[in-house]
């Protein structure tokens, strides 16, 4: 079961709480009786939860808004009910305009209509709880979104440096493979060349033209191509790893590329007697 609905009366006079006490007998409300603000503030403070409090407006010492005053400070939450049997009820109009009570009700009252109020009351409860909660509930995702960000923040911020730097010591690398005294073509398997260096540019490009893009057959002579192909097939033999081979002329070897898996790198270094 779940917590009672607990609804706290305040009259300094017994014959109204009885009243009120015998007017909720039938719901399901558990009834809380004091015969002051003072006691009313003390049952407040050992209670769980009071969603609804009804007080009696003119009592000894404290009266009913000053009482009702200091529940909205200490319990917000709870909706503030004040009765009345006097014609002046201009403090109590006052005290509902500046939003300190939620209903004033008149005495003698009319029993079906405390009962809508009091339901009322509890409805207008339960919608400002689960509002609470959802804004709790939206603050919480809002923090862990926050929290998210700046984890991606500082992911894309490392990724970022990490690229930087990979490009850096590509642009390196390339810088260094333009100035190897050998030529150097990288292909796929089809045998589309995708890169080539400075001195394979020089080697090839006089006698066929553009080298990136072409096919292998139409960039290398046919004895480079014989030796590509052995090559090619004795990386195949080893279970595609790296291979080289020599026919006294050429020299060729194949490194598999690790940013590309299904890309080769071919070296040739050409050795003619001529130079």
């Amino acid at each position: 079961m779940g917590e009672p609905i607990r609804i706290l009366c305040i009259d300094d006079e017994q014959n109204v709480l009885r009243s009120l006490t015998r007017l909720f007998l039938d719901d399901p409300y558990e009834i809380l009786t004091a015969p002051s603000g003072a006691e009313g503030l003390l049952i407040l403070a050992q209670s769980d939860t009071v969603p609804v409090v009804i007080s009696d407006y003119r009592m000894p010492g404290m009266n009913g808004v000053e009482f009702l005053s200091e529940v909205r400070k200490r319990w917000p939450e709870t909706v503030r009910i004040v009765l009345s049997g006097y014609a002046d009820t201009g403090a109590i109009v006052s005290a509902i305009n500046e939003g300190q009570i939620y209903r004033f009700v008149a005495k003698p009252w009319n029993d079906d209509e405390l009962r809508v109020t009091v339901a009322n009351a509890l409805e207008r409860y339960e919608l400002g709880r689960k509002n609470h909660e959802l804004a709790e509930e939206l603050l919480r995702k809002n923090n862990e979104l926050t929290t998210l960000n700046r984890d991606l923040e500082r992911r894309v911020a490392e990724r970022t440096g990490a690229l930087t730097t990979q490009n850096r010591l590509l642009t390196e690398s390339l810088g260094i493979l333009d100035n190897l005294p050998m030529a150097i073509v990288g292909m796929d398997p089809q045998g589309t060349v995708f890169q080539c260096n400075r001195k394979g540019l020089v080697c090839f490009g006089s006698r066929i033209g553009p080298v990136i893009g072409a096919n292998r057959r139409d960039v290398l002579t046919e004895a480079q191509n014989r030796l590509v192909d052995e090559v090619l097939e004795k990386s195949r033999e080893a279970g595609n790893r790296s291979a080289s081979a020599f026919d006294g002329v050429h020299q060729a070897v194949l490194e598999r590329n690790p940013y590309a898996t299904d890309c080769v790198i071919l070296i040739v270094h050409e050795v003619s007697s001529g130079g």
